[in-house]
């Protein structure tokens, strides 16, 4: 069977998917579809999950995926938001109970998720295309998203079965 119509099958079957009904088989499902997607269209599959009502807020999913993610990766993460919040990166940094303390991995070895979902926040807040900027970020890693669990994937393929038009 040809990938790209076995990627587009599997996406048919989330076109119109109640994300809590249809939360079984989503993680095989979408690390098939994250392999053969471009970037792009994963990226805006979890936009759409970020700003989703049926998931938790963007913060919430922000610090779920920090605790899941490799020293790199939260690194990463941090250099994102902290560059959606420019000058106040350091304030927020400071009322998040770290200490002031910048610098990459020094500080993601630190930060506690809760911490890093007062800094999700407050980015959101100050610079709502936070959320696509983060998406592009765990577009290039499927496997970390993976960590979200099924109803965040199943709003992410929706979306990406609507913009195939199916």
């Amino acid at each position: 069977m040809e990938a790209g119509f076995d990627i587009g099958q599997i996406l048919r079957q989330y076109g119109g998917a109640d994300p809590h009904q249809a939360a079984g088989r989503a993680e095989e499902d979408f690390d098939r579809v994250a392999q053969a997607s471009p970037h792009d269209d994963l990226a805006d599959g979890l936009a759409e999950s970020f700003r989703s009502d049926l998931t938790p807020p963007f913060g919430s999913m922000v610090a779920n995926l920090f605790a899941l993610a490799d020293e790199g990766q939260r690194a990463g993460m941090l250099n994102q938001l902290m560059a959606a919040l420019g000058p106040a990166a350091a304030a927020a940094l400071d009322s998040g109970g770290a200490g002031g303390l910048l610098g990459g991995t020094a500080v993601s070895g630190q930060l506690h998720p809760s911490q890093v979902e007062s800094l999700a926040r407050q980015a959101e807040r100050a610079n709502p295309g936070i959320v696509a900027q983060m998406a592009r970020f765990f577009a290039q890693h499927p496997n970390l998203v993976k960590g979200l669990g099924g109803a965040a994937l199943v709003v992410a393929m929706r979306r990406m079965a609507q913009q195939r038009g199916g």
